[in-house]
């Protein structure tokens, strides 16, 4: 199942947790494995603490710093360090599935990262079941 998530800003993190327990919880599934994959190149996934939504903003501001968006980058359209940003960062996570619920710990939630917003993404959520 696909989700939908609209970016505002040219970097972002949005803590998609919600959407994806949704799919989830409609799925019926109980045990297994949840993937969520960033269908773009020049948008991420990862887990990180979502209580405090200045670690958001550190991370955005380091990750901005270390790649700066303008850096003599040779690609044309002009987004080189998005890509760079999403190399790193990666475009997926699987989160385990156990009683029909995503085991994460107790700050962890699962984010979208945008890096050459804003705009429409998507993300697929696919739950892989237990034998």
């Amino acid at each position: 199942m696909k989700i939908s998530v609209k970016t505002s800003a040219r970097t972002q993190m949005i803590d998609i947790t919600a959407q994806v327990r949704d799919v989830v919880a409609a799925s019926g599934v109980k045990n297994g494995l949840v993937h969520v994959y960033s269908m773009h190149t020049t948008g991420a996934v990862t887990i990180n603490e979502n209580a405090d939504p200045a670690v958001e903003a550190d991370i955005l501001s380091c990750i901005n710093k270390v790649i700066p968006f303008d850096d003599g980058f040779k690609h044309m359209e002009g987004n080189s360090a998005a890509h760079i940003k999403v190399s790193l960062f990666g475009p997926s996570e699987t989160i385990p599935l156990e009683d029909g619920k995503l085991v994460l710990g107790t700050w962890q939630g699962i984010f979208f990262c945008e890096f050459d917003g804003p705009r429409q993404r998507r993300v697929n959520v696919k739950i892989l079941p237990d034998p």
